[in-house]
């Protein structure tokens, strides 16, 4: 019996030992900061937030994947504590709910798809490759109704889902599971950052607008009567709508593909009927805006990139205020565009919407002379943009007499050469010079810096030797000058201290090595100042946390170049092809600028790295069409008659088309999707 007990006690102790040798050796460290949000969580493991289970949000949170106030079954308390635990302070989520991409389902399509009792859209995807005519269609399974946790999702009568906005949490289970990228999370800020890919069902006209404009649902809704939802569509995209009805190019129309039957859709008609109907009704119609963020913004320039860029600033939740040198808005529109084709009620209306949406504007201020970019950085400014215009803005302003400066140490070669000859314009030219392209006028240039006192030149070329601007000649007289030619590369980043340029990076552009060089002036060789956006350089602590350098201390910045699309390597820096060199084609163009303005400001700030992806749709993309139009009828155009208003009429602004005119010529869309497009119901 004593026995037994030993023997019982002894193997009680051996088996001890072990549970402690094992507890040791696969001990799982918990961080104490996610068990804590995870008690803090109601525990409701809905999937709501987007992960698996509160552990897995509580771990995202930590991570700074999510945000503090990410559950959608908690209240506002339990955001708070989360954000205590943290360190952090709570901001207004932007709410976020799925949106369908498609719009034709497979009873409507040319060739209906059978998917031999498949019931799963990702199976199909796999086994059968989805729709034979559309790789982008929706496959219409209803995976993502299953999905779905919230009853938000069902299955409409033409086979694609439809989403009930009051249900939706935007947890993203649907998106996550829909093979063909067609349902897809959407919000005010996801609709403006975003860059169109060939995953995407998007019209032929709305690729070819500059813009990126819903054209067939601002005209569908013109349709069906709904004005004021046309206008909103609309101001998604473009800020100065009733301006660009009166003088775009209509790009979008001849991409129309009406074109393949008879003659395109009256698109930029249309777009001039539903703004002007919007300025007599005398009631502005604003997009939606983000939840305010409290982050000041300064725009440099109240052209209508300018512009632009402060209003989709604005609509990203942050406070812009827009800097112009003359004493009216509106840049070259105000002092070069014929009156017979733009009024200036016209401008002035879009340009009131602007201010509207949150924009201030301080006129008669000029960078360089009546405040600073790092004036404006130390004065709380977040991020500042520069949209100072080309050489032809300063031509309509009388503003050659002097060299320009937009930012330290920086100057356009223009000015420089021009100050050979002219005493009253001066370049302070730096010992450490770089010059960015210029091509052949750089031997001159480099004279003239010399003559300066300049010691150590370097020039930038963004062509490969064998290509270059520069004959054996001019190579040999900047070799004589002590001159160094750095090839194949261009600038993607400036740096400096206060009002110093301290140094620029570039790229080189078959690679995308990075490399920095010193300098205190920086000559660009084109018509304009390049639009860059300056930030203030956080410093890290000792504690491991970043700070802003103090106010009353030295302000390190740098300044960023705009994002690009992957066209290539080359596309790398400044001056490359899809930069502005001297004034952009049309206003449009510029408007889409200011937008991508906005979305580089926004990264920036938040220290979001913009992700290029090679299926972002550019100029040599290679997208799925149609050639012929099958069961479409001939119908005529409506051609807008241009009626001159009357003094006293009660319309102020002609709107060309009648309702009945304008809704006429909306039936003639074809509401296209990718390859498909509604059919003639005659012909049906």
């Amino acid at each position: 019996m004593f026995q037994s007990i030993l023997m019982m006690g002894g193997l009680g102790v051996a088996i001890g030992t072990v549970l402690v040798i094992a507890s040791k050796a696969f001990y799982v460290y918990e961080d104490p900061k996610v068990v804590a949000i995870d008690d803090a969580l109601p525990g409701a493991n809905c999937g709501g937030c987007g992960f698996p289970g509160c552990n897995a949000n509580a771990q995202a949170i930590v991570e700074g994947k999510q945000d503090v106030n990410s559950c959608v079954a908690a209240g506002d308390d339990v955001a708070m504590a989360i954000a205590g635990i943290m360190g952090v302070s709570v901001v207004d989520k932007e709410p976020e709910f799925a949106g369908p991409g498609c719009y034709y389902g497979n009873d409507d399509a040319d060739m209906e798809y059978k998917y031999l009792g498949v019931t799963d859209c990702r199976a199909a995807a796999l086994l059968f490759g989805g729709m034979k005519v559309c790789r982008i269609g929706c496959l219409g399974l209803g995976t993502c109704v299953k999905a779905c946790m919230f009853g938000a999702l069902s299955i409409g009568s033409d086979g694609l889902p439809k989403v009930d906005q009051e249900k939706c949490t935007g947890c993203g289970a649907c998106e996550r599971v829909c093979p063909k990228n067609i349902i897809r999370l959407t919000s005010v800020t996801r609709r403006i950052m975003r860059e169109y890919t060939k995953e995407e069902c998007i019209t032929p006209c709305q690729r070819a607008c500059p813009t990126g404009i819903d054209i067939k649902k601002y005209i569908r809704l013109i349709k069906e009567g709904d004005f004021e939802g046309s206008v909103q569509v609309i101001k998604e995209r473009n800020p100065f709508p009733t301006v660009i009805s009166r003088i775009c190019p209509a790009p979008c129309e001849f991409k129309c593909r009406r074109l393949l039957q008879d003659e395109s859709v009256a698109i930029n008609h249309l777009k001039r009927f539903v703004c002007d109907y919007e300025m007599n009704q005398d009631k502005r119609i604003l997009p939606y805006k983000a939840p305010l963020t409290g982050k000041k913004v300064a725009v440099i320039g109240g052209g209508i990139e300018g512009l632009s860029t402060a209003f989709f600033t604005a609509r990203l939740g942050h406070d812009p205020t827009v800097f112009e040198a003359t004493e009216s808005l509106g840049g070259i529109l105000r002092k070069a565009i014929s009156r017979e084709r733009l009024s200036m009620d016209v401008l002035d209306w879009d340009i009131e919407g602007v201010k509207e949406m949150g924009v201030r504007f301080q006129t008669n201020a000029r960078a360089g002379k009546d405040f600073t970019i790092e004036g404006l950085l130390k004065d709380g400014f977040e991020a500042v943009f520069t949209a100072t215009g080309g050489w032809d803005s300063r031509l309509l302003r009388g503003d050659i007499n002097q060299a320009e400066t937009v930012f330290p140490g920086a100057y356009l070669l223009i000015d420089l050469l021009r100050s050979k000859s002219d005493k009253k314009i001066s370049v302070a030219s730096g010992e450490n010079v770089v010059i960015a392209g210029g091509g052949i006028s750089v031997p001159d240039a480099v004279d003239i810096l010399k003559e300066n006192g300049s010691k150590k030149i370097t020039v930038l070329s963004r062509k490969h030797p064998d290509d270059s601007s520069f004959d054996s000649e001019a190579i040999d007289q900047l070799s004589n000058a002590g001159v160094t030619i750095i090839y194949n590369a261009g600038v993607t980043k400036i740096t400096g201290e206060n009002g110093q340029l301290k140094a620029i990076e570039y790229g080189e552009l078959d690679t995308g090595v990075k490399q920095v060089i010193s300098t205190d002036t920086l000559i660009i060789g084109s018509g304009r100042f390049p639009e860059l956006v300056f930030i203030p350089v956080k410093k890290e602590e000792q504690d491991g946390e970043e700070d802003l350098i103090e106010n009353n201390g030295p302000l390190a910045w740098e300044g960023v170049e705009l994002q690009k699309k992957p066209d290539a390597n080359r596309e790398l820096g400044l001056l490359s092809n899809q930069d502005v060199i001297s004034e952009y084609p049309s206003v449009v163009t510029s408007i889409n600028g200011g937008r991508k303005a906005a979305a580089a400001i926004h990264n920036l700030m938040y220290g979001i790295e913009f992700q290029a992806s090679s299926k972002f749709i550019t100029e040599q993309s290679v997208l799925q069409d149609v050639a012929v139009l099958n069961n479409v009828d001939i119908v005529p155009k409506n051609i807008m008659k241009l009626s001159k208003i009357k003094k006293g009429s009660a319309d102020k602004f002609s709107t060309g088309f009648s309702i009945e005119e304008a809704q006429a010529e909306a039936d003639r869309c074809l509401r296209c999707g990718l390859v498909c497009y509604e059919k003639s119901k005659a012909a049906g």
